[in-house]
């Protein structure tokens, strides 16, 4: 790019009125334990889940509602990783609300989910959040919305 072609920085490249946020990646060791705590322990559906023979991997897409109108969950799974993966320090965590957060974490404490910071509010008072751990040790926020 030339400086007589120096890009707009005014405005957004993409026109917010035409795109949206589809999905979230995150990679998985264990899918039957990953489609296990956010089917049947955070009630995602599970949307597709394609195995991809050449490759030696399985997408399976999770969320609340349709990918035409929802920003879901892929969960891409590895067949020969054996090794957890390294989280890094860059990804933070997912979000999640539900209607009553010290009720969620109980029900997830008796199914065995790791739970590194309790439900109660946030610091300098708001909303009551609590954070929660699934099978590969990535972080979710619970936040209470009703």
């Amino acid at each position: 790019m030339t400086t007589t072609e120096a890009a707009d920085t005014s405005k957004p490249v993409l026109d917010a009125g035409k795109s949206r946020l589809l999905h979230t990646m995150i990679r998985v060791r264990d899918l039957d334990a990953s489609l296990h705590f956010y089917s049947n322990l955070l009630g995602m559906n599970v949307l597709r889940k394609r195995d991809y023979p050449t490759g030696k991997f399985t997408l399976a897409f999770v969320g609340y509602g349709d990918e035409a109108s929802n920003a879901v969950i892929e969960l891409t799974h590895n067949w020969d990783q054996a090794e957890p993966y390294n989280l890094g320090s860059a990804f933070g965590h997912l979000a999640i609300a539900v209607p009553d957060v010290y009720k969620a974490c109980e029900r997830l404490a008796a199914a065995g989910v790791k739970i590194p910071r309790p439900a109660g509010p946030m610091a300098h008072g708001g909303s009551v959040i609590a954070f929660i751990e699934d099978p590969d040790g990535y972080r979710i926020e619970l936040i209470e919305r009703s």
